[in-house]
């Protein structure tokens, strides 16, 4: 999902994670609800599960870049070690155990586990995915 997890980061300018070169596909979260409302409420989805995923892989470095050109802001993105960003997620008062849970995911992040789109979008609504932008 993308909607308003880095809002403080991007507020502030500069959005600091360990999500090094790797790549994602940004779901929206209206996409999210549409597939589930059809889901639960319409015929033909019994049985089926949906993978969702954005229509592209982006780098949370060209997710910034986009986010910056939209509201006409300067805003960087500085790529941290997954040391460091636990270090800076403790000292803003994020207890340990979630700082280590962040960087697991971003871990997964890194590592290019989460490069993969998928056609759960057009399959459950019969149209593509919102792009992030």
């Amino acid at each position: 999902m993308t909607e308003d997890f880095l809002h403080g980061p991007v507020m502030s300018g500069e959005v600091r994670l360990p999500a090094g070169d790797g790549k994602e596909a940004f779901v929206d979260a209206e996409d999210i609800a549409e597939v589930a409302v059809a889901a639960l409420t319409e015929d033909g989805h019994a049985g089926w599960s949906y993978e969702l995923s954005g229509p592209r892989l982006m780098t949370f470095q060209d997710a910034v870049a986009e986010i910056a050109r939209t509201v006409g802001r300067d805003i960087r993105y500085v790529p941290l070690t997954p040391e460091a960003y636990a270090d800076e997620q403790c000292a803003e008062g994020v207890p340990e155990e979630w700082a280590q849970l962040s960087v697991g995911l971003y871990d997964h992040v890194r590592s290019g586990a989460l490069a993969s789109l998928s056609d759960g979008v057009q399959r459950a609504l019969g149209r593509a995915p919102r792009d992030f932008s």
